[in-house]
């Protein structure tokens, strides 16, 4: 089912602001959990960072979804929209001694723990309140993904996790501790991966390690993050409005080797929110260059990132006009040559005050808007609303 635009209830409402088709929403968190229900201890966390509407949020709560967490904050957003405790594992490479104290209070499933020194801090916090901390271990399988750089997060030179060569001193000291119990390991590989090869190659890393970890010291932990970083389809969001959630986990159910009882855990969050998003912007003023023609939108860069970021792909489409196509830059009216959607895009002739519609913009959008040049951050509009 593809996203639906009421476009007349657009006309009356002010610009930019991010639109949210709830039933496509919920069809996806369906299809998500539907998929992962057919193989046995499958269990699915929506990663916070992508996108956290509280009302967003208390959709992901309703569906049974569990959630992954990133900092303090996310944390305290999981648990406000109702996802329970017991459902929320926290990453992160810098967690301070706050966050970690939230979560502990609040009693988490799990930290995935991506340092010494943060064993260290957790055994510390956790014996202050009396109470056993569980963990995993992040460990950095050197697998690379086909993926932009600044979201490959499993090389060996990556700030995440913790390499090879540390597992066993990391073991060691949490075996070590007190008011730490090890309980899993953790793998990340990076971002908007369509490429089921790379899932492919670490389930392979993890075999590996979990043989070795058996053979050396008749270790079998019962829970294998796998992480997340299944893509969507950003140049066809009606084609695909849904990702292949059944080809992803029977990728995973199929090529990793699972010691009886293991529980496997996902942390999808692009691939459950991306689609049912988007920024909807008005065309401010058309410019007509020497050799370019420009569409500035009263959207901009701080309101949708990623094209500046990552230069990435988003479709863009004029929701009011069905005139031939012209060929446009499309720009918003931030003080930097980098605030560009798109350059020599295809887009039906446009003219001041149409409706245009950036798509796939409900992750990562509006969870990274910021506020540069005073600009506000635009408001969220549910489908449910109008």
């Amino acid at each position: 089912m593809a996203m639906k635009f009421p476009v007349e209830a657009f006309s009356s409402i002010e610009t930019p602001f991010y639109y949210y088709d709830v039933d496509l929403l919920k069809e996806t968190l369906a299809a998500a959990q539907r998929e992962a229900a057919r193989y046995e201890g499958f269990h699915v966390h929506y990663a916070i960072k992508a996108n956290f509407n509280p009302r967003l949020l208390q959709i992901v709560a309703e569906s049974g979804m569990g959630a992954d967490c990133v900092s303090g904050g996310e944390v305290r957003a999981a648990l406000d929209a109702g996802i329970p405790a017991e459902k929320v594992v926290f990453a992160g490479v810098g967690k301070t001694d706050k966050e970690i104290a939230l979560a502990l209070d609040a009693g988490i499933f799990c930290f995935n723990v991506e340092s010494l020194p943060e064993v260290e801090a957790i055994e510390h916090l956790a014996a202050q309140r009396g109470v056993v901390a569980q963990v995993a271990v992040r460990i950095n399988p050197n697998v690379g993904a086909h993926t932009h750089s600044n979201i490959t997060t499993g090389l060996a030179e990556n700030k995440f996790g913790i390499n090879y060569e540390q597992i066993d001193e990391v073991i060691d000291l949490i075996c070590s501790m007190p008011h730490i119990k090890l309980v899993g390991m953790h793998f990340h590989i990076g971002s908007q991966i369509l490429v089921m090869d790379d899932f492919i190659a670490l389930c392979g890393r993890i075999n590996e390690l979990q043989e070795l970890l058996h053979e050396t010291r008749g270790l079998v932990l019962p829970h294998i993050n796998v992480g997340g970083g299944l893509g969507i389809r950003y140049d066809a969001p009606d084609k695909y409005p849904v990702p292949d959630f059944d080809l992803y986990f029977a990728t995973y159910a199929n090529n990793l080797k699972l010691y009886p009882g293991q529980q496997v855990h996902f942390e999808l969050g692009r691939s459950i929110v991306a689609q049912c998003g988007a920024l909807i912007a008005r065309a401010t003023y058309v410019k007509k260059g020497t050799c370019k023609q420009f569409i500035i939108l009263d959207a901009g860069m701080n309101d949708l990132v990623r094209p500046a970021l990552y230069d990435a792909y988003h479709r863009i489409e004029n929701l009011t006009s069905q005139k031939p196509d012209g060929v446009y830059d499309v720009v918003g009216p931030v003080c930097e040559s980098s605030d560009v959607f798109c350059k020599d895009r295809r887009i039906p002739e446009t003219q001041r005050g149409d409706i245009m519609a950036i798509r796939s913009a409900g992750a990562y959008g509006e969870a990274m808007a910021f506020g540069y040049n005073c600009r506000e951050i635009p408001k969220a509009v549910f489908s449910t609303e109008l």
